[in-house]
């Protein structure tokens, strides 16, 4: 491997490329020169050769003088930020903050030492403004005119850290929810896919138990024509939801339909429950449906105060969701797969897709409308969660990526890197590494951007939400970035700014009174961890994998356990309880020809493993001999209250029985991931009204419940 130049290390860093890591096994590595190169040119920043290597260092090092004020100051609520202000020597100047509310103040200098370089044949000096340490929570703006120059940046001031809501605060306090894939958990009223209508009737059965809170998958916005991505984790929007989870007949305007549309209406419905009988979900023949009848209600007159109450959704959402519902019209005609439109049309902001959203004026406000509709069903199922009892209601969750061809990657421009996508290095699970296809966010054009494409993502994600689960939270630190072309373990770590990109997600945390939870299993830094707790971020624990790691790798005593935390018995990566109780995980991989081991030796590892932790729930009065599965799936749960952990999790597959697998890694057409449907133990589609009257998923939300 051609050694990487002392030059070329020094441009890497400065743009947070590594060239070295540790892989999982605690070996040195050494990047490629040619993953370097390529994730720097991903990046802007030219490195081909030695001359290119010196003009990028010298560009890095001019930068912040050439700009009179950073594009954007991330501050800490209580501490003083650090705002340079670059201006000609001698130039007269003044500053000023203007807060949130219009108020303004001005501001004065910092005492510190004199800096000065020259620019472009300038010599431009650096003064340190004086913001001071009381400045309040919020979206600010700091001003500079120096002679008739007047420039402006955001200064976004952040907690310290995120307070936990009044009901965790006591030392001991616990609160209990459900986790759910909302698309698999389905009632009669469901056209086939679990809808927002039966979110809300899943919380409140579960807050008649004691329940705070319903985790669900995902609900971002997939493709609005077939084929639709089945993987909640790969939309084509994180900003925007999915309309597959509109419950048709909860829309108001239902209400002015004729009699002749209303059975219409009714047969498009019966026509997608026919899809409730079949072993895997048909996504898209319910959208086809869905969609179908949703057009029809659509043309309908919307009384005044609907119309305004629409208008003011558009506006509050802004350009954002009319490139969104342009690009969802612009699927209709030209497909989804935006880098194969013509060229003029691959540009949101090119004249010709301008002629065509006027063009297409109504398909563009039907795709707007859906949004307003799932706004308005999110918020009530929230509302009506909250009046139930719930401490927290809906927790949603955040995908770490999009898809490729997404409305995200066609609107959000060079803010999403192009000629590289997201992975995973290899690991002790897949030793090629990993490859999500997934465009990640240019570091320095979210900075440009005053990170605005972020923060507009977090605040629609928590905005009828009580709290808010970030898949891959380390992502906001580091992320594997592969180069197209090559291989998953041949990229390299691209570092973010965290101090800005937790901020602003606490900030917006803050302002929804909501928890933030970060799913941080697997490789992870270990001062992450410590930073995120600091920072009241809270952490998620398997029970399968609590272990002492820095100790012998035993099990964890339940006291040991972390307070800040999400716990769980299973994740959507494993099955439910019950099959993974009965290895059905092992059984499936060696029919899929993923074991590294033969299925004996994997049975047997993964039997003694199992079986440790069993042992454990007897030693503790937990779990008495003999007992079958059910009972040992409750035992694990009543585990979990005795742990100080402030979230337990129960999966609504645990609490039906299931045993099938949602989702194995590793695994695209080979496995119907992301398509089985909420099941009872034999294997057989259970609904909510029948899954309601079970005794035994009644008593495992008690057990966790009364404990």
């Amino acid at each position: 491997m051609t050694a990487l130049s002392p030059r070329l290390t020094e441009l890497a860093a400065a743009h947070g490329v590594a060239t070295e890591f540790w892989d999982w096994q605690g070996r040195h590595t050494q990047v490629p020169v040619e993953t370097v190169d390529a994730v720097l040119a991903a990046l802007g920043v030219p490195a081909g050769s030695e001359e290119e290597i010196e003009q990028s260092l010298a560009a890095v090092e001019d930068k912040p003088w050439s700009r009179v004020l950073p594009p954007i100051v991330v501050a800490v609520e209580g501490k003083r930020p650090d705002v340079p202000v670059h201006v000609p020597d001698g130039t007269a100047f003044s500053a000023t903050v203007e807060l949130e509310d219009g108020s303004r103040t001005d501001l004065g200098a910092l005492a510190v030492a004199r800096q000065t370089k020259t620019i472009d044949g300038v010599e431009v000096v650096r003064i340190q403004l004086d913001l001071g340490t009381e400045l309040p929570l919020g979206w600010h703006t700091v001003e500079v005119r120096a002679g008739s120059d007047v420039r402006r940046a955001p200064l976004v001031v952040t907690p310290a850290s995120i307070a936990l809501p009044e009901s965790l605060e006591a030392e001991g306090s616990q609160s209990w929810g459900l986790m759910t894939q909302l698309y698999a958990m389905r009632s009669e009223g469901s056209w086939g896919i679990g809808d927002l209508a039966d979110l809300g009737d899943a919380g409140a059965w579960a807050a008649g138990l004691g329940a705070d809170f319903v985790l669900v998958n995902p609900l971002h916005a997939a493709e609005p024509v077939p084929p639709i991505e089945p993987s909640p984790y790969l939309p084509t929007s994180r900003r925007f939801v999915s309309p597959l989870y509109i419950r048709v007949e909860d829309v108001p305007e239902v209400a002015y339909l004729s009699a002749a549309e209303r059975q219409l209406i009714e047969w498009h419905s019966d026509d997608a429950r026919r899809y409730l009988d079949l072993e895997f979900l048909e996504r898209d023949q319910v959208w086809i449906a869905k969609e179908a009848a949703l057009r029809m209600i659509f043309t309908q007159r919307r009384s005044l105060r609907r119309e305004r109450a629409f208008q003011a959704f558009v506006e509050r959402e802004g350009q954002g969701l009319v490139d969104f519902a342009t690009w969802c019209a612009l699927c209709q005609v030209h497909g989804t797969w935006w880098q194969q439109w013509p060229e003029e049309l691959r540009d949101p902001r090119s004249p010709q897709v301008e002629a065509f959203r006027e063009k297409m004026a109504e398909e563009v406000e039907f795709h707007a409308w859906l949004q307003w509709v799932l706004d308005e069903q999110l918020a009530r199922v929230q509302r009506d969660l909250k009046d139930t009892g719930m401490s927290l209601g809906v927790i949603s969750d955040l995908a770490v990526g999009v898809h490729p061809d997404g409305a995200d990657a066609w609107g959000l421009g060079d803010a999403l890197a192009r000629g590289v996508t997201v992975g995973a290095p290899a690991d002790q699970y897949n030793q090629l590494g990993q490859d999500w296809s997934q465009p990640p966010w240019r570091p320095d054009k979210l900075a440009d951007l005053g990170y605005t494409p972020y923060r507009d993502m977090v605040r629609a994600a928590l905005r009828d939400s009580g709290g808010l689960r970030v898949d891959h939270v380390i992502g906001l630190f580091r992320l594997w970035w592969i180069p197209q072309g090559m291989k998953p373990f041949q990229g390299t770590y691209v570092r973010y700014d965290h101090e800005a990109m937790i901020g602003i997600l606490l900030l917006e945390a803050h302002r929804a009174g909501a928890v933030v939870v970060g799913e941080d299993l697997g490789t992870v830094e270990p001062w992450v961890r410590d930073y995120l707790k600091e920072r009241g971020v809270m952490g998620t624990s398997i029970l399968w994998f609590e272990r002492d790691w820095e100790g012998d790798g035993g099990l964890l005593d339940p006291e040991d356990w972390r307070e800040l935390c999400l716990a769980t018995v299973t994740t959507h990566d494993l099955p439910p309880t019950a099959g993974y109780l009965e290895g059905v995980h092992i059984e499936l991989r060696h029919r899929l020809g993923l074991l590294e081991l033969s299925l004996e030796e994997e049975q047997e590892q993964d039997e003694r493993s199992r079986e440790e932790v069993l042992a454990d729930l007897r030693q503790r009065g937990l779990l008495r001999e003999g007992a079958g599965v059910p009972e040992q799936v409750e035992a694990l749960h009543s585990f979990l209250t005795r742990t100080p952990a402030k979230l337990i999790g129960v999966s609504i597959s645990d609490l039906a029985g299931d045993k099938r697998v949602i989702n194995q890694p590793g695994t695209d057409e080979e496995y119907p991931n992301w398509r089985v449907p909420l099941a009872g133990p034999e294997g057989r589609s259970v609904l909510l009204e029948e899954l309601f009257t079970w005794r035994s998923a009644r008593r495992l939300a008690r057990a966790v419940a009364a404990e």
